[in-house]
């Protein structure tokens, strides 16, 4: 057996006690985009004008390249399932685990979705179309049928939808990782090592 077909199963699928090195990286990196995220809008809220305008457009360039790594990922969970969590974690931490999954799957999906929707439905979409990282043109929502008082108020509600799952995910981000520390530091299980290849396995699953 090569080398290389030795490997692909721990590529293909994770290993008793960690994810895939796919899985981690696409976790990590998009890990990092939405907070980088939260961070650049942030900052535009903070100014007026043209001043606006780039930075943005570089958060509308996230915020696409954030929903579709998500799909990837998704993709990726029909691939390999994901590692068993340890048997010393009760059932009602197992519960909040896989909702707080289900949760972040809705935050990656829905935060750009509505913001996509969102700069769609305002009438400055033909004044700066979208496109991500000044390279690629990114066609806006359809909204056919809807007139110009219609477009405005579904922005609006669209607007209260994406500041709302923004407001969820600073608290799901500041919840998940205090959540992963607690298991590392406290409990001392692998909770934390199944998704951070650098940490070491303990006890029989190391």
């Amino acid at each position: 057996m090569t080398a290389a077909t030795s490997d692909a199963p721990a590529l293909l699928h994770p290993t008793r006690s960690r994810y895939s090195a796919v899985a981690m990286s696409l976790h990590w990196l998009i890990a990092a985009l939405m907070i980088g995220n939260i961070g650049l809008a942030w900052y535009f809220n903070t100014l007026k004008g043209p001043a606006e305008v780039a930075p943005l457009m570089l958060h509308k360039s996230i915020g696409i390249t954030v929903l579709l790594l998500t799909l990837v990922r998704i993709a990726w969970r029909f691939v390999g399932a994901p590692p068993k969590l340890p048997d010393s974690l009760r059932p009602w931490e197992k519960w909040i685990a896989k909702a707080s999954h289900g949760l972040f799957y809705l935050l990656m999906l829905g935060l750009p979705l509505t913001g996509w929707a969102m700069v769609s439905a305002s009438p400055l979409i033909k004044v700066h179309p979208t496109v991500l990282y000044g390279l690629i043109h990114w066609p806006a929502f359809p909204f056919p049928g809807l007139d110009s008082d219609a477009l405005h108020d579904l922005r609006k509600t669209l607007k209260f939808s994406h500041g709302t799952l923004a407001k969820l995910a600073y608290v799901l981000i500041t919840l998940h990782v205090a959540a992963a520390l607690k298991h590392q530091f406290f409990d001392g299980d692998n909770v934390m090592a199944r998704m951070v290849p650098f940490v070491p396995l303990r006890g029989r699953e190391a």
